[in-house]
Parts: C-alpha cells; sequence; structure tokens
C-alpha cells in the first residue's frame, strides 16, 4: 500500500491571497482552460492550474522557489476564458504580493504599502521626511525673485537624500533576489548553468517585452508597458546627464540654447512618452474591466505614483518656464515627495517585479527549461 501524504493547510496563507485580490480563489474547479489559453506558460509544468490548487489548498511551501507566479505577465487570458470566474489571473497577482512579503524586509513596511488603509502614511512619511531636512537647512521658503528649484532643494540635498533612499531599495531587492534564485535551484534541483548566458537572453527577453505581444485579450498592454519601460529609462538618463553636466562639470549641457538644451529636450520627450504610457495603461484597464477586472489596490497604487511624478514633472516644468513661483514650488515638492516613495518603497511596491520576474526570466534559462519545452514542441510538430 502507498504510503498516505498528509497535507497541512496554512490557512493564514489562503486568507492573505484571497485578501490580496485574489477572493475568487475557491471558485476555481481544476478545468485546466487557464493552463489551455495561456501562451505564456511553458510547455513542462504549464500554471496556472497547479498554482490555483497549490493556493486552495494553503500549500504555502509550493511556492517558494516557484519562478511560474513570476513567469506569468498577467494577460488574464486565463481570467478572461475561465467559465468559473475564478480570475486566475489575479489570484497569481495576489500570490506575488505574499512573495514580496517572504523575500522582502522589513516587514512594517510591506504591510504598509499593501495595506490601502494606510495610503495616506505612504506619503506622509517622504513628505515628512523631505520637509524636516530642507527646513534644516533653511531652504524650504525660496527666493520669490527667480524661480529656481536648487533654491528650494539644493542639487547636494538631493544627492544626500535620494542616493541613499535609491541605494536602499535596491540593495533589499537584491537580498530578495539572492535568497529567491537559492530558493529557486534548491526546488527544482539545479545544481550549474549558464548564468551568463541566460542574463543575457533574460535582459533581451526583458528589453524586448516579446512576452507582452503574445498577450491575447490585454494586448494592448504591451505599448503601454512599453512606452512606461523605455520613458523611464529616456528620464533616467536625462537626470544623469543633467548631473554630470550641471554638478560636475558645472555648465548648462552642449551645445547649449536656453529651455532648448538637448538634454531638457530629451527629458521632455521622456515625460511625454511617460504620459502616454500611463494613460494607455489606465484606459485598457477600463476598456477590458468586464472581462478581467480593472485591477487591485496594488496595481493602481504604483499607477498613481507614476502618474503623479509624470504629471508633477511636467507642471513644474511648465510653471517654471511661466514665471509661476507659487505654483512651481509646491508642485516640484510634491514631485520630489513622490520620487522619494518611488525609490524607497521600490522592493515592496509592484516595482518590486523588475527583481523577482527579471530572476524568474533568467533562472527558466539557466534551468534549462525553456529549451527543453522548445525541444518538446519541436517533437510534437514533426511527429
Amino acid at each position: 500500500m502507498a504510503e498516505a501524504t498528509v497535507i497541512k493547510p496554512d490557512l493564514d496563507f489562503v486568507k492573505g491571497v484571497m485578501a490580496a485580490g485574489g477572493e475568487s480563489l475557491k471558485k476555481c474547479y481544476q478545468c485546466a482552460t487557464c493552463s489551455v489559453v495561456c501562451n505564456v506558460t511553458p510547455g513542462k509544468n504549464p500554471f496556472p492550474r497547479k498554482e490555483m490548487i497549490w493556493a486552495q489548498w494553503g500549500l504555502k511551501e509550493k511556492f517558494v522557489g516557484n519562478p511560474d507566479v513570476w513567469l506569468c505577465h498577467q494577460c488574464n487570458d486565463c481570467t478572461a476564458y475561465c467559465p468559473r470566474g475564478a480570475k486566475p489571473g489575479e489570484v497569481l497577482g495576489a500570490i506575488r504580493k505574499q512573495t514580496i512579503k517572504e523575500y522582502s524586509s522589513p516587514s512594517f513596511l510591506v504591510n504598509m504599502v499593501n495595506n490601502k488603509g494606510l495610503i495616506w502614511l505612504i506619503f506622509l512619511l517622504p513628505a515628512i521626511l523631505l520637509g524636516v531636512i530642507l527646513s534644516a537647512d533653511g531652504t524650504l521658503i525660496p527666493n520669490e525673485e527667480e524661480i529656481k528649484f536648487s533654491y528650494l532643494a539644493s542639487t547636494l540635498q538631493i544627492q544626500l537624500i535620494f542616493v541613499p533612499a535609491f541605494m536602499f531599495g535596491a540593495i533589499i531587492g537584491i537580498l530578495g533576489v539572492i535568497k529567491f534564485w537559492g530558493d529557486m535551484k534548491k526546488a527544482a534541483g539545479v545544481r550549474s548553468g549558464n548564468l551568463g548566458g541566460s542574463i543575457s537572453a533574460a535582459a533581451q527577453e526583458i528589453l524586448s517585452h516579446s512576452k507582452f505581444k503574445t498577450c491575447g485579450v490585454s494586448k494592448d498592454r504591451f505599448t503601454s508597458h512599453f512606452l512606461v519601460f523605455y520613458s523611464f529609462v529616456m528620464l533616467g538618463i536625462a537626470t544623469a546627464l543633467g548631473v554630470l553636466y550641471i554638478d560636475i562639470l558645472h555648465m548648462e549641457s552642449p551645445f547649449s540654447f536656453g529651455y532648448g538644451t538637448p538634454v531638457k529636450i530629451f527629458g521632455l520627450i521622456g515625460a511625454i512618452g511617460l504620459l502616454l504610457g500611463v494613460v494607455l495603461m489606465i484606459s485598457n484597464r477600463f476598456k477590458n474591466a468586464e472581462k478581467v477586472g480593472i485591477g487591485s489596490y496594488f496595481d493602481w497604487l504604483l499607477i498613481t505614483i507614476i502618474g503623479v511624478i509624470m504629471a508633477t514633472g511636467i507642471l513644474s516644468w511648465g510653471t517654471r518656464v511661466m514665471e509661476i513661483g507659487g505654483i512651481a514650488y509646491p508642485v516640484y515638492f510634491i514631485h520630489l515627495v513622490f520620487v522619494l516613495s518611488l525609490f524607497i518603497y521600490l522592493p515592496f511596491s509592484k516595482l518590486a517585479h523588475m527583481f523577482y520576474r527579471g530572476a524568474a526570466i533568467c533562472f527558466n534559462k539557466y534551468s534549462g527549461r525553456e529549451a527543453e519545452a522548445a525541444v518538446q514542441i519541436k517533437t510534437e510538430v514533426i511527429s
């Protein structure tokens, strides 16, 4: 007689998934439609069917080192075609939140970001921190004769506040990925692989957004994510060049001609791209709301932060050009608060996807699973 397997459900995990946006979890009756219609899932051990049953049974240990939760790009084809309305895409999104909690610390920041009742505190803390530091240096009340944002916050202050905040978020995220990578290797029984080649292949996939192109119901997500991703890259480059020319070389920029400097034009293009990307994101969510829903609080929190950063960035630049100091300075302060929030909550918000999804994509190639699936598909086609 075969030895019985004892299942010990973690009911707190189940409640956590349901509270985080996966309240439809119990509707799943394992028909496998979700795995069949998904164009992103690997051919070997496809998701999200197995993840749905694991979550229903509270098998939290099954998600330790599970890359499939992160290989899901939440195209929501599975949700649109689910005959029971179980919304597998939303459930996997909720499980990803639980994974972020598992790998990120300090825990109070994770819980704060995940609690929509504390959204006011999420932005109040960076605002107080920024206000106290600027007040201590006597720059919180700027010079009204000439509109210069350096009167409100000097370059040195910006560097002393934002660089450590970014480093904090990046280090927490990297430490979480290291732990996640170890768990994936242990769960899959993988000891070694081509790490360099896997990183290169994963980078190409991420930069091209190739998986988003395979989405069906939410295929427009490719354009919006592509715009937001590369607009952020452009704005980051513009900021870096600004630091180089203004702070290090002490000059406006090469070929400077007032408000039309190449760096500023480059940044403005990035801001416009970000505006279009955010508008498309919001539009797509409402357009497909009947089939897949409009998303969870976790999704909208990131959209809100990005949207406010974009809007205040454009508005502060415009009001400065028009010399409306009464609006320019407050708007710029709000802009700084939301950028600081983005950095501090980097490993705790949905932006943590850049760490864990990137690691999962890389591991899928590192472990050879993706190559095995490709061979299997090719063999089936030939036969």
